[in-house]
């Protein structure tokens, strides 16, 4: 028996220090075990498990987050269990991943804002995500000195699934029970895992041995898939058990944690031991960890509860080779002056439906968005950890209005306050993906409320937009003359846009002042109205429209979504607790906005009081006001959000300027300026939402397939300028028309015009050359 614990400590250590699937595989045929069909288990207990394992998480970091969460919440588990408070008791156990942060790690309110550099670095000892291997095949470890589990209890925990382990402990993320499998498909060819765990000394007790004769043990087994063969239709997941049994050795101490410039060496004395071979990494994260990795995670994890230190043990070199993950919220305080736009990040709260919903809003300097995010617009999360997102293709919705800052934006919304059933009904039970129900598009559509009238960011949005326009000076005259002579011609396009009419950039939003910069207090003194509206003088609102109160203030713009200390809002009306409503801060001004119930009609008037609080106030700071409904008017739009012809307006109306789409200000843009636009050599036409002010058309002179005719045709490079950038703009133009009429199930949008014009350009120059041929052959 003895003889046999030492073989199995030897086995352990070979598979953790091997570096490959390959490697693993060898080890396991000399032992006898890999091609043993009775010396491995159903994963779970079940042999059809590839329907819950293989419904998991959609990419591999993804994936790897559920284990660094599963980390986590091992070491908060461990904490309660070292003040001997069992994890399930309701009058003893925190109440919140936040209340056990300060509880057993004495984090101030439970944020890692609240603690120094040292001190995070100190605490991210605790859980170590290392990368070895090779940079194309590259393995991932994470050691966690969590609570750890015993041999005996590995298959009901590690390896079990659907069970309800954390289902009712309130202070950890897992509730599932999918013991982090999402890893496993992403994982080499045959899926292979190896775990090693043992439970934590600092909560053994004298008689858990009585209990459980493995408590003092280290356990180890490895997960793998079998294919599908004869009447087993799927693949099936099974871990390594010999005689129905994991393996096992007593040890005090195994030296498997990084050295300060080794994969292995420093001792682990418990908790748990995971290590992903050949892990199939998108290309672009299979770096040096310490980079875009880290990026991906901080952004997966932007509150991550408890910090991880990061590892680099692959043919890498630099200064260091580790670092400490402390989440997105952490990396943006720390580089706001250098690559966040001032009075940003700023803050939101949204409530519709009984949910209340936190909102982080950041703008990035100009092209400092790449750092931080690709695709994502958009994040929410749970307790710290990102559960879904919207693209950032979402601000360039006509209805959002923020195509020129689009990539600059980034809105954190907090869900963590979501009851079960709406939290059911808005996240995939993976983690990583939204149900876009009802729930969904509800949100939405008050995101959208809330960005597209947000000061700062239209602000923002105007400023960038002149400078984008007066990087350009070219009289566009000639071109908006031709399309002119071509608009005459068309009575479609005749009433979509307005002939002789330009766009000019956009007036300084600011009447031309330098704005004093707004210099907030982290708790302020006043939170009062702007302007009264007593009983005896309502507010006027439109039935079935919202209405904007603004208010005064000295809060700092993030007073409602930073991470400590952060203010409260309550809105009641009529006395009763209200539940539909807006708030968001920006330099000096908060903007509430408010849905009255859908009952509120014509005559009927609201009294709404507003309460403001925070941990330093004794009392919250008030106001009330009143509101009446009025009759609904229309103004100015017909269906589809089209402006409505001179003939439906009375005839004040029609003595203003026409309503319609101005023609657009057209810009060329060069190689040299490609990064500022983000174009490439096949771009071609590019057009921008830019709200009020109409569309600007970005047209790339320096596209492959326009040089190819230019220098095909030496003699007439002029004219095959004109007939490009003429055609892209009419095309641009009959784009817009065909988006202005679409059908509401049609989802087709302003941005798809550059993919559309990319596809049609290498035909463009062709296609208007052979039309020219035909008809002057036809004349003569």
């Amino acid at each position: 028996m003895a003889e046999m614990l030492i073989k199995n400590r030897e086995v352990c250590i070979d598979l953790a220090k091997a570096e490959s699937e390959d490697e693993v595989i060898e080890i396991l045929e000399r032992e006898g075990y890999w091609v043993d069909p009775s010396a491995w288990i159903d994963f779970g207990y079940n042999e059809n498990n590839f329907s819950t394992i293989g419904n998991q998480q959609s990419s591999p970091d993804a994936a790897l987050v559920e284990k660094i969460i599963n980390s986590v919440d091992a070491l908060l588990m461990r904490g309660c269990m070292e003040k001997g408070i069992n994890p399930l008791n309701t009058e003893k156990a925190p109440t919140s991943i936040y209340a056990a942060l300060e509880d057993f790690f004495c984090i101030y309110s439970g944020r890692l804002t609240n603690l120094q550099v040292s001190e995070r670095n100190e605490l991210a000892e605790n859980i170590k995500l290392i990368a070895t291997g090779s940079r194309s095949k590259p393995c991932y470890t994470i050691i966690d000195e969590g609570e750890g589990q015993t041999p005996n209890k590995m298959p009901d925990t590690f390896l079990s699934l659907n069970k309800s382990n954390k289902l009712r402990i309130p202070f950890v993320q897992g509730k599932f029970n999918m013991g982090g499998t999402g890893v496993l498909q992403f994982c080499g060819v045959h899926n292979v895992q190896l775990i090693i765990s043992k439970r934590n000394p600092l909560i053994l007790k004298e008689d858990d041995r009585f209990v459980d004769d493995s408590s003092t043990y280290w356990g180890f087994t490895v997960v793998r898939r079998f294919d599908p063969s004869g009447e087993v239709r799927s693949s099936v997941y099974k871990y390594l058990a010999p005689s129905r049994k994991i393996l096992r050795f007593e040890a005090d101490e195994l030296p498997l944690a990084p050295t300060s410039s080794d994969a292995y060496g420093m001792p682990v004395t418990g908790g748990a031991f995971i290590k992903l071979y050949d892990y199939q990494m998108s290309a672009s994260l299979r770096t040096n960890i310490l980079f875009d990795l880290y990026n991906r995670l901080s952004l997966l994890m932007p509150e991550i509860a408890l910090p991880v230190r990061m590892y680099e043990r692959r043919d890498y070199t630099g200064h260091t080779l580790e670092t400490t993950l402390t989440g997105l919220n952490i990396r943006i305080e720390e580089d706001k002056r250098s690559n966040v736009e001032e009075g940003f990040p700023t803050s939101a709260v949204i409530h519709f439906e009984s949910l209340e919903l936190p909102v982080k809003l950041v703008a990035f300097k100009e092209g400092q968005d790449k750092k931080y995010t690709t695709k994502e617009g958009i994040l929410f999360a749970i307790n710290g950890q990102t559960h879904g997102y919207a693209e950032k293709t979402f601000f360039k919705k006509k209805s959002v209005g923020m195509a020129y800052i689009a990539d600059s934006i980034l809105v954190i919304v907090d869900c963590s306050k979501i009851p079960g059933r709406a939290r059911e009904d808005l996240f995939m039970n993976s983690r990583d993906r939204l149900r876009k129900g009802e729930v969904y598009k509800k949100l939405m559509g008050e995101l959208e409320e809330l960005i597209s009238n947000h000061a700062g960011l239209r602000e923002l949005k105007d400023k960038r937009r002149r400078e984008l326009l007066d990087r350009k000076s070219e009289d566009d005259e000639p071109i908006v003359e031709a399309i002119e002579k071509v608009m005459k011609k068309s009575p479609t396009l005749n009433k979509l846009f307005i002939q002789g009419k330009k766009i000019t950039n956009p007036v300084n939003p600011t009447g031309g002042k330098d704005k004093t910069k707004f210099e907030g207090k982290e708790f302020p003194t006043y939170f009062m109205l702007e302007k009264e509206y007593p009983k005896e003088n309502p507010r006027n609102v439109e039935e079935m429209r919202r209405c904007r109160i603004k208010y005064k203030t000295d809060a700092r713009n993030d007073y409602f979504s930073r991470e400590s200390h952060s203010g409260e809002i309550s809105l009641f009306l009529n006395r009763e607790e209200y539940t539909d409503f807006q708030m968001n801060l920006w330099n000096g001004y908060g903007t509430l906005n408010v849905s009255l119930p859908k009952t509120a009609s014509k005559g009927m008037s609201y009294t709404l009081s507003l309460e403001v609080s925070d941990p330093t106030q004794t009392e919250p700071f008030s106001s009330e006001f009143t509101l009446e409904v009025i009759q609904k008017t229309e103004h100015g739009k017909g269906e589809k959000g089209k402006r409505k012809p001179p003939s439906e307006r009375d005839k004040k109306d029609s003595d203003k300027s026409p309503e319609g789409l101005a023609l657009p200000n057209i810009i060329e843009v060069r190689k040299d300026e490609w990064g500022i636009y983000n174009h490439d050599e096949e771009t071609a036409l590019e057009v921008r939402d830019a709200g009020v002010d109409g569309y600007d058309f970005f047209i790339n002179m320096d596209n492959i397939y326009l040089q190819t005719e230019k220098v095909a045709k030496k003699n007439s490079v002029d004219t095959i300028e004109r007939q490009y950038k003429y055609g892209l703009v009419l095309l641009g133009l009959g784009l817009l028309n065909g988006i202005e009429n679409k059908n509401e199930n049609e989802d087709y949008t302003v941005e798809d015009i550059q993919a559309i014009s990319s596809y049609i350009a290498p035909f463009l120059i062709p296609t208007i050359d052979s039309l020219h041929e035909s008809v002057n052959d036809a004349s003569h």
